[in-house]
């Protein structure tokens, strides 16, 4: 689970631009896509993982 988080992390980076300002919403965006297969779409509410969200933000933060 460990691999999976770092490379979320890593690909939410690279998304935002190392951006800490976009940094949450393209960690929730990565999340999405790894759960549902593809980018969510503008009103897209489908549920992710919450707890795996949180470890791939933490850890991008980390990488900063």
């Amino acid at each position: 689970m460990e691999k999976i988080i770092q490379k979320l992390a890593k690909k939410s980076l690279e998304f935002s631009g190392m951006s800490k300002k976009e940094l949450e919403r393209s960690c929730w965006m990565i999340v999405h896509e790894h759960k549902h297969g593809t980018m969510p779409t503008e009103y897209d509410i489908r549920e992710i993982d919450e707890e795996l969200y949180l470890e791939v933000l933490r850890t991008a933060k980390d990488m900063i």
